[in-house]
This record gives structure tokens, sequence and C-alpha cells, in this order.
């Protein structure tokens, strides 16, 4: 786990817990699913993916710029986005972060696996064209934060739903899952690896974690209700 739970934090996993509630009964009563994932495992998926949100997977180090501002401005950054920045400026060298880059568990990995499982077992074209676009939106949208990371929108995964709605109205909540999760997950990786290493800097860029997990988990459980509405 790279953040700690602010108060703002726990307020926000405060909301989340209590939308599982009505979700799980509905899911106890089979009213949800997505595409081929039954209620059961819907529900699996989303405490999962909560849970998981802890945990944190190093997979590389790179050099980043350590802004010389950071250290003046850490303890309000702190507070806003729930990570250690004072500590972690100790990391690396005077003017460069050693910076780990890092798969969220249950931001990336998880919700990565149930993306794949619903492609393999019922491929969607329409999930895919509007992923792209999704793609799009978070590469414009997002912004690069030095000392934080990437930091995504937390509305953004819902743009999926007026395209699915659209298009396929009837297969909303598989679209919007694949098309909205998995265009943040591709966005937020795709700005990873193409930013300006000499201008931006953190000691860590959490891919699914910090800065945009929200957006994640809120897209999730949309994509989860919407399919109430098409049972």
């Amino acid at each position: 786990m790279r953040g700690y739970l602010t108060r703002s934090e726990i307020k926000m996993y405060a909301i989340f817990v209590l939308t599982l509630l009505p979700i799980a009964v509905l899911c106890y009563n089979k009213s949800l699913y997505i595409g081929t994932i039954s209620s059961f495992w819907l529900m699996a998926i989303l405490i999962l993916m909560l849970a998981g949100s802890f945990i944190e997977i190093p997979i590389k180090t790179i050099r980043t710029i350590k802004n010389e501002q950071l250290s003046r401005f850490a303890p309000i950054m702190e507070e806003i986005y729930a990570v250690p920045l004072t500590s972690e400026l100790n990391n690396g060298k005077e003017r460069v972060f050693d910076t780990t880059i890092t798969l969220n568990l249950g931001g990336f990995v998880i919700p990565g696996i149930s993306i794949l499982y619903l492609l393999l077992t019922q491929p969607n074209n329409t999930a895919l064209e509007i992923m792209l676009i999704i793609i799009v939106a978070v590469t414009l949208l997002s912004d690069i934060v030095n000392g934080i990371g990437i930091v995504v929108p937390e509305y953004i995964g819902i743009l999926a739903i007026p395209f699915a709605l659209l298009i396929t109205p009837q297969e909303a909540a598989p679209i919007t899952f694949i098309a909205g999760i998995g265009g943040i997950l591709l966005g937020t990786i795709a700005l990873t690896v193409t930013f300006n290493k000499e201008k931006y800097g953190s000691a860590y860029l959490n891919i699914g974690g910090a800065g945009s997990f929200k957006a994640i988990y809120v897209a999730a459980l949309i994509a989860s209700l919407l399919s109430y509405f098409a049972s």
C-alpha cells in the first residue's frame, strides 16, 4: 500500500461499502450480472477490488525529475491525495526519484482479468471501439501531478454509458465495464510510458491505484447497477 487513509479517503471507502450493501442484496436475488459473469462472481469481484486496492505490485523502476517545490507543498498534497509525499521525498537522489511503477491488485489485476474473461467468453467489438474513446479521453483529461503520479478524473469511466446505450442498450453493462475500466487502465499505461520524465516525477507511479482507483471502481459499480435495468 502506498497511501494512507485520510478523513476524505475513509469517507470514500465508507460510501463504497454502503453502495455494496444493496448491490449484495441484488446479487443474492440474482438480479445483477455482467455478460458471462454471474451474480456471485460479480459480487466477489467488487469486494476483492475494494480489498485489493491496498496492495501494490512493483514491476519496474525508472528515474524521474524531483521538482524543487515539492517539499513546500507536500503537507497540502498529502491531505488532498492521501499519499505520504513528505517521506517519499527521501526517495532517490537530490534531483531525481527512483520511481517505482506498480500495478494495483484491486484496481488493475482483478478488473483486468475480469475484462479478459468477458472478452474471451463473449467477444464484444462495440466495447473495444468505445474503449478507444475512453483511452483518448483519459490521455486528454488526466493530470500528471508532480510527487503523486497520474490523476484520472473520477467521472471518466461513465463516459462509456451514453455510447453503450446509443449503440447496444441491451449490453450496456458489459460494454461499460469493459470500455470504461479498460479505457482507464490502457490510458493510464499510455501516459505512464509517454510522459515527460524531465518535467514530471514521483516516487511511485501506481497503475490502477492512487490517482485512478476511484474512477475504476465507480465505473465497476455503475456497470453492475446497469445490468439490473437490462435484466
